[in-house]
């Protein structure tokens, strides 16, 4: 295999004397990538840090080819480093996630880093990479005298759990419990008890992928330099507190909470007007507060009778509705046509009130948009950070994955309401129409729920604000790197 290319510094104009060099190796799935981008676009504006990124290829989804893309062009001093996989024989785990794969192949190309580290230049200060890469990136960072931070995507709690499981499961197996088939519930110090109803689904079988790979990243991550999170102080004193002051596991390194993350792409800062037809141009016709917008992030596909239930809860609503539907897990498979989807009629019934699109869109621009009233989400940490930012309630039906522990944050941090016996991802109950539009007519019309919401969005604004508490912590990882 060709080694991994570098554009040259005398390509890209090089690099400041003195600058550190932050090199980012980031993961796949749009849910992972889009905190890189976006803490990339904060760093690159600054005048004091050289940035180099690691771009995977082939990528997954049209989503993450589109959205490197827009980060180059609106960055052209960031260095772009392809990285090629190694072959992979992906028969070896039949019927696997895609992007679980793709970690897979990742983590078996992972030694091909430390050259491409070592070989950098200007020479590489600290790297930043993905947690589910950590288990090997951080040993070959400290073989090379490089400092290892891991950007964490999901929330600290969360983290919390990543960083106790393997402690979990020495102390029941030191004490001769027996261990298995599954983590089962997690007392986590300080933090509280996640039931294993609320564990990301492989968890319930510590012979899967994703489980040995939770577990490998979970004992490696105590090595790491520091952890960059995409969250807020107000939003989860319990959880960033008990991981500062050791009480998850002792030692555990500094963990900079610096969200909510924002935009910071030259096409987000110069917004061009709404093409019409566009989401944006069909919301700027709609009441301030009106629109329920419902989206399930960029990989949960839901069942069919599932999405005709949800079309049947919002048009019993009475509510106005944006909904971004999706069918397929990667969105290069996403033939279907919506009236297939939604049945015959669906369309033309909430011609008016209801917009419905498989297009991506700019959702934390809708999201901030005044005739949004709430948002029905599968409660990803990005759709619930982006949430929190505009203030707006979120509806949480968690679908697999961390989304269950998401929604605990949800509720503890203000930011919306959680129907904990929705079901989810492998279960085969439905939730009918009758159940969903009731819900969404409840959560629109209370006024308790907005008041909270709208408290966490200002406290949002206050965290990332000169002088806040994620301004100064992104400040302090500043500093670090310098006295690198």
């Amino acid at each position: 295999m060709a080694p991994p290319a570098m554009q040259s510094p005398a390509e890209l104009g090089g690099a400041s004397a003195g600058r550190p060099h932050l090199m980012f190796i980031p993961s796949a799935g749009m849910g992972h990538l889009l905190p890189f981008f976006r803490v990339i676009g904060a760093l690159a504006s600054r005048d004091d840090i050289d940035i180099s990124v690691v771009t995977v290829l082939p990528t997954v989804s049209a989503a993450e080819t589109e959205h490197f893309a827009g980060l180059f062009e609106a960055y052209p001093h960031v260095r772009r480093v392809d990285f090629h996989l190694l072959p992979f024989d992906a028969s070896e785990f039949p019927g696997a996630d895609p992007f679980l794969l793709r970690w897979e192949a990742l983590r078996r190309s992972a030694h091909l880093f430390g050259p491409l580290i070592a070989g950098a230049s200007p020479r590489v200060s600290a790297v930043v990479t993905d947690i589910t890469l950590s288990s090997h990136v951080i040993p070959i960072a400290k073989e090379l005298s490089v400092q290892c931070h891991v950007l964490f995507v999901s929330c600290a709690t969360m983290l919390s759990l990543c960083a106790y499981v393997p402690v979990h499961l020495d102390s029941k197996a030191a004490a001769g419990e027996e261990v298995g088939p599954g983590v089962g519930d997690v007392e986590i110090p300080d933090v509280g008890r996640i039931p294993e109803r609320c564990l990301p689904q492989p968890l319930l079988d510590l012979n899967k992928l994703f489980t040995k790979q939770f577990i490998d990243n979970g004992r490696e991550i105590v090595h790491a330099d520091s952890f960059l999170l995409n969250t807020f102080d107000a939003l989860e004193p319990v959880a960033l507190a008990a991981l500062r002051d050791g009480k998850v596991v002792p030692g555990f390194p500094p963990v900079y909470a610096i969200g909510p993350f924002n935009a910071h792409t030259s096409t987000a800062a110069a917004k061009q007007p709404p093409a019409a037809g566009s989401p944006e141009a069909w919301l700027d016709g709609q009441p301030e507060k009106s629109v329920v917008y419902v989206a399930f992030g960029n990989r949960n596909a839901v069942s069919r009778e599932q999405l005709r239930e949800i079309g049947a809860g919002l048009e019993a609503s009475g509510h106005r509705f944006l909904w971004v539907l999706k069918t397929t897990t990667v969105d290069r498979d996403d033939k279907a046509e919506l009236e297939d989807v939604l049945g015959e009629g669906f369309l033309e019934r909430v011609r008016g009130r209801g917009l419905v699109t498989k297009a991506w869109v700019d959702q934390e621009a809708l999201l901030k948009h005044q005739s949004v009233g709430m948002f029905l989400s599968h409660s990803g940490w990005n759709s619930v950070t982006e949430a929190a930012a505009a203030g707006v309630p979120l509806l949480a039906w968690p679908r697999g994955g961390d989304h269950r522990v998401n929604a605990t944050v949800v509720v503890s941090g203000g930011v919306g309401v959680w129907m904990e016996h929705w079901s989810w991802d492998g279960e085969d109950e439905l939730v009918t129409g009758e159940e969903i539009g009731d819900k969404v007519k409840e959560v629109m019309s209370d006024e308790a729920v907005r008041a909270r919401a709208a408290r966490t969005g200002e406290e949002a604004a206050k965290a990332v604000a000169e002088g806040g508490t994620s301004y100064r912590n992104l400040q302090e990882f500043v500093g670090k790197l310098k006295a690198t």
